[in-house]
């Protein structure tokens, strides 16, 4: 910016300082335009950019919860919940299992299960409100997709599939073979 008013300063007279204005001002309003596409989810009311979901960590639902118990080994909550996000080396007895989306169209969410163990076995799970693997899926979706028939079976029905056209039968014939004939010799010697 001071390079370009000390270039602009350069000349003299009144069309260089309408030209420095300009300049200036052509430089307030692109600084703005960057602002306001950082804050806002469209450009101009017609250009919407696209925003990522980010997901992170591992989901642990009510169902994958009911089965681990008090008792179980390392290997055995592994198998149930995962691979945990968090395990500290000052805290070996503890495993965090955290999980964050965010998504358009739908609120963040962030859950975090605690399993603690004593030694090899685990002492408890600290699970607060998780939802059945249903509701999360149904948290998740965005509006427009929970808006169509979601108890539709994908199964047709027998008189579904009889009211279905007939495809048409086509009847394959062979085709000519054109081209030498060849001889090759045998593969095991006679």
């Amino acid at each position: 910016m001071a390079g370009l008013t000390r270039f602009v300063s350069l000349a003299s007279g009144p069309v260089t300082h309408l030209m420095e204005r300009l300049a200036l001002a052509a430089v307030a309003l692109a600084g703005s335009a960057c602002s306001s596409l950082q804050s806002s989810d469209s450009f101009l009311g017609v250009i919407t950019p696209y925003r990522m979901d980010i997901v992170q960590g591992n989901v642990v639902t009510a169902e994958q919860a009911r089965l681990v118990k008090p008792g179980m080994t390392r290997a055995q909550v592994r198998d149930a919940l995962g691979t945990p996000m968090l395990t500290d080396l000052f805290h070996a007895d503890r495993w965090d299992y955290v999980f964050t989306i965010k998504r358009p169209g739908t609120e963040p969410q962030r859950r975090s299960v605690v399993a603690f163990f004593k030694g090899d076995v685990l002492e408890r799970l600290e699970a607060p409100n998780l939802p059945s693997e249903k509701e999360f899926v149904a948290t998740i979706s965005p509006a427009d997709l929970k808006t169509g028939p979601s108890d539709r079976p994908l199964v047709l029905t027998d008189s579904e599939r009889a009211a279905l056209p007939k495809p048409p039968r086509v009847e394959a014939t062979p085709a000519p073979i054109t081209g030498p004939k060849r001889n090759y010799p045998p593969l095991e010697p006679a």
